[in-house]
């Protein structure tokens, strides 16, 4: 397959010298679906990963299943993340599921070690195993749970039993997650590319151009149904209010909407996709990296583009520089190079702002 060749994003400097390079597109659209800023392909379908999860999660409020329950901000933080398994986000996972009737064995998102280094290490050491609980997914799964037992009750069916196989295509929470996604990005999921993912739902190839437009929606609600709208702003609401269960300690989409609040809701994917909505702006943000790098590149750009189109007080602008341009430390310690984005980049994201 050939692919057109996306620019340099992001530069990775040593002694000065350019070392290495990533190369990327990205897209910032408003809610009218206008393009305000494109770089590279993006009109390419990619598959956003976890980056949308809190467009998975619209059905959980707009079904009246959060409610129900009585979700608090952290259960519904969690439900839009990609956790590092710390014990508050294992703990929040399995309140989720209790509030519902159910436990973990619901989960059907398989078991990985933490992300969290620290907790991983001291789940080794204790002897322990991983469990689903830990699976960065967790919370989004057990969102997924909730949702499905909200449903068997309206059906008089039996909550486990309706809720086995909800991540299977055809099932009705599944079909409703699908619908919120659709709906949002007003991309054509049936005639779009399906995989699976990590967690074994399906993921979609969706271009860069529409997921911008999802959270540009998310961000404004314009575009959204009614009870999509409310949903958005609920979920946004409680992960500025609990950012830490978004991702966890020393995570950058953390320590982002720590520092910034509700004025940025920023979500990473697996291979290198980055999303984010700036509500006041009224714009989404989408990113693709091709080579598939998060830690570095993506969150490069993504600080870079925060710095420039949100307004920001002196010391907000410093701490979102020291994200766009992080210094590389050797294992001494010493200062041997940096990450920055490109000449290209910053010349194109001066209009945009």
């Amino acid at each position: 397959m050939n692919l057109p060749t996306n620019p340099d994003l992001v530069q990775v400097l040593r002694g000065g010298h350019v070392e290495s390079f990533h190369r990327g597109a990205l897209a910032v659209v408003d809610a009218s679906g206008a393009l305000r800023l494109a770089l590279g392909d993006v009109a390419r379908p990619v598959f956003p990963r976890s980056a949308v999860k809190v467009l998975q999660a619209l059905p959980l409020v707009a079904g009246g299943a959060a409610e129900a329950f009585g979700l608090d901000d952290e259960e519904l933080a969690l439900a839009c993340a990609s956790h590092g398994g710390e014990p508050a986000h294992v703990a929040t996972a399995a309140r989720m599921l209790a509030k519902a009737g159910l436990d973990a064995a619901a989960l059907e998102c398989g078991a990985h070690w933490p992300g969290h280094d620290g907790t991983l290490k001291a789940l080794a050491r204790s002897g322990g195993e991983p469990q689903a609980l830990h699976n960065n997914c967790s919370g989004k799964h057990a969102g997924f749970v909730c949702v499905g037992c909200l449903m068997a009750r309206a059906q008089g069916a039996e909550p486990r039993e309706f809720v086995r196989g909800y991540l299977q295509p055809q099932h009705p929470v599944m079909r409703e997650v699908s619908a919120a996604l659709q709906a949002a990005t007003g991309c054509d999921l049936a005639r779009a590319p399906v995989g699976t993912d990590g967690c074994s739902i399906p993921t979609f190839g969706i271009p860069l151009r529409q997921l911008a437009l999802g959270f540009a929606r998310v961000g404004t609600g314009q575009g959204l149904g009614e009870a999509h709208a409310r949903a958005a702003r609920r979920l946004r609401a409680a992960v500025a209010a609990a950012p830490f269960f978004v991702a966890g300690s020393g995570r950058f989409d953390t320590r982002v909407m720590q520092r910034l609040g509700e004025r940025v809701f920023c979500k990473v994917g697996a291979e290198g996709v980055y999303c984010a909505a700036l509500p006041a702006q009224g714009l989404g943000v989408a990113i693709k990296i091709d080579d598939g790098n998060n830690a570095r590149a993506a969150e490069v750009v993504m600080a870079a583009v925060i710095e420039a189109l949100l307004p920001l007080a002196d010391d907000e602008r410093g701490f979102m520089h020291t994200l766009a341009e992080p210094v590389l430390n050797n294992w001494n310690g010493l200062a041997v190079g940096a990450l920055q984005p490109s000449a290209g980049l910053r010349t194109a994201l001066g209009p945009a702002a």
